[in-house]
């Protein structure tokens, strides 16, 4: 039996958590099922959740995702502690491995061994959440004697992939998947990676859940929202981790002229090599109906859990990209 399917907004929706706050109420006065965080600097995620989740009474809070540099496993499993008993039944703790620019230069930490460390960490806190007693020696982690007391409403883990082998450890390993920044020609061969790893493990690939960052934009203008795009996601596709990402998805030559034209510090030479039809590729821009349309094939390809992420230059731009997945506007099939 397939999963149900989802629409999230993402948040959080900036730097203020009282505005955090009020897109959660939005959300969930909409009947809207989800909310999923990023986490990548500050405010803290897991902090927020934590302070904010007695703010709604139904909706389903996740975190897409925090890396497992910056947290030990003891810690992250702490935390998932915390908020599991202030949402009880209702927090998803999404881990990943984030990218070369925010370990690397943001917190000077060495992305190394990234899918076996995710894969050990992944491990470890599912462990601590038992409230069962650690006793291991990966590769990349130690911890031996460690308990806590087992949470009551321990959340699923899920792990954050782009390629083949991270995606097949992550089906295999956690309860759900996170997919973000993919082109729409490689869902497929994600989505396979994802049925081999679940079968690897022995479970039924239809039990795990596969969540997705979209990026969108609902606009009259596509002009004007692959410009925010090119501007604000160049430099993704700049770092290792994309760049060997978008080459793997088929777009070796633009990998290749993104990667030069940002060690040649040339912005435009970058911006360039993300196409109009690359960005429609990976981006959804258009219309209400044009974005509707386009989350509805995602689901169709295999995507459980759609999190709205507005590419938005005005309050007004976000607004009418939400607006088009609230239920009263947005049916699945």
């Amino acid at each position: 039996m397939s999963l149900k399917k989802r629409i999230a907004v993402t948040l959080p929706e900036g730097p203020q958590i009282s505005d955090t706050i009020a897109r959660l109420k939005w959300a969930e006065d909409n009947d809207i099922t989800d909310a999923w965080f990023s986490d990548s600097g500050a405010p803290d995620t897991l902090t927020q959740i934590a302070a904010v989740g007695h703010h709604t009474n139904n909706i389903r809070i996740g975190v897409a995702v925090t890396p497992v540099y910056t947290r030990s496993p003891s810690v992250l499993a702490a935390s998932a502690n915390v908020i599991s008993q202030v949402i009880p039944g209702r927090f998803i703790m999404g881990l990943g491995s984030s990218s070369q620019t925010i370990m690397g230069q943001w917190n000077g930490i060495p992305l190394d061994q990234p899918l076996t460390r995710v894969k050990e960490t992944a491990q470890l806190v599912k462990v601590m959440l038992s409230g069962e007693k650690t006793n291991f020696k990966g590769k990349t982690l130690y911890s031996r004697g460690y308990r806590q007391a087992p949470a009551v409403n321990p959340p699923p883990v899920y792990i954050g992939a782009l390629r083949p082998k991270m995606i097949e450890m992550a089906a295999e390993v956690g309860d759900g998947v996170i997919f973000n920044l993919w082109p729409q020609g490689a869902l497929p061969k994600m989505i396979e990676a994802a049925k081999r790893g679940a079968e690897k493990a022995g479970k039924n690939w239809e039990d795990i859940e596969v969540v997705n960052r979209a990026m969108v934009l609902c606009t009259d203008d596509k002009d004007y929202g692959r410009a925010i795009f090119r501007a604000a996601f160049g430099p993704y596709y700049a770092t290792p981790v994309y760049n060997k990402f978008l080459a793997w998805a088929g777009y070796e030559d633009a990998a290749n002229t993104i990667a030069e034209g940002w060690a040649e510090k040339d912005r435009e030479k970058t911006a360039a090599a993300l196409t109009d039809e690359l960005i429609d590729e990976i981006a959804i821009i258009g219309t209400e109906q044009e974005i509707q349309q386009r989350i509805q094939a995602d689901a169709d390809g295999g995507v459980d859990t759609s999190i709205i992420a507005p590419m938005a230059a005005t309050p007004e731009d976000m607004e009418r990209t939400y607006n088009a997945f609230t239920p009263a506007n947005f049916q699945f099939r």
